[in-house]
């Protein structure tokens, strides 16, 4: 399951692992790759791409709010 990171979580993701951004204030998530396979999330992706383009600094920003992000990993993506 997606863990959110704390003000201390700006380090690199561990293996097997990736970060994005979600919601207004950037709250970090670190992921495992598995979700890179889940058609919902493929979809999530494509939209931040289309939203924010590749060449975004900080990294992956999904476009929707925290809330809805937390539901959807808690309840939506299974792996």
């Amino acid at each position: 399951m997606g863990k959110c990171d704390g003000e201390e979580g700006m380090k690199k993701a561990g293996k097997g692992q990736f970060v994005v951004y979600v919601g207004e204030e950037l709250r970090r998530f670190t992921l495992p790759l598995s979700y890179l396979k889940n058609p919902i999330f493929q979809q999530l992706l494509k939209k931040s791409a289309e939203e924010y383009g590749y060449s975004y600094s900080r990294g992956i920003v999904l476009p929707c709010d925290e809330s809805t992000f937390r539901s959807f990993i808690n309840s939506r993506l299974e792996i």
